[in-house]
């Protein structure tokens, strides 16, 4: 008596083996293609490496991790001390986070708004309560992706060009919130 498998048997059945087909087939192919012929060593080993000129490179400051949370730190302080609760965000020069702080009872908001805050301030390095009366003339600015114009975010500079920018959120005006990450910043000099 011949036994009839159900269609769903012989697709996984059929799936199987062509799985299997295919992993011997792939096994072979990637073993050849790793082992290359010597005449192709030969020629990666005689080229040089292409080395960069002085003048096509470039050297920036960064701030250190250390720093960032020293900044950081002095913000909440300085925040703890007059009752407000905030997050303090600090971005390296192009924007991205090195850190974000939520002190303690801080909004939910104010997450996202101390790292806007921080990377409109190293973009244009500038104090962003003042870039918020560019907005008067220029409204569009505030549709730049991950900017935020309003007081509470500075610049971190070495010399006059911005290497960081620390962002404060969450106190119940952009005077505080900026009050509190010049503390941050001033905590680095």
């Amino acid at each position: 008596m011949k036994k009839t498998l159900s269609r769903r048997a012989r697709l996984a059945t059929g799936g199987a083996v062509l799985a299997a087909v295919a992993a011997g087939t792939f096994g072979t192919v990637a073993a050849n293609a790793s082992a290359p012929e010597a005449a192709q060593d030969s020629a990666v080993a005689a080229s040089p490496a292409a080395a960069a000129g002085k003048r096509d490179t470039t050297t920036s400051t960064h701030l250190t991790i250390d720093a960032a949370t020293e900044a950081a730190q002095a913000a909440l302080k300085a925040a703890g001390k007059e009752g407000q609760r905030v997050t303090v965000a600090v971005v390296d020069r192009n924007g991205n986070t090195i850190l974000t702080m939520r002190g303690d009872g801080a909004g939910p908001q104010s997450y996202e708004s101390a790292e806007k805050k921080a990377y409109t301030a190293v973009s244009w390095n500038a104090p962003t309560s003042e870039l918020e009366g560019r907005l008067e003339n220029a409204p569009n600015l505030k549709d730049i992706p991950g900017t935020l114009f309003l007081g509470g975010g500075v610049p971190i500079t070495a010399g006059k060009a911005p290497i960081a920018g620390i962002g404060v959120a969450g106190a119940p005006s952009g005077t505080l919130d900026e009050k509190f990450a010049r503390a941050g910043a001033a905590a680095l000099n």
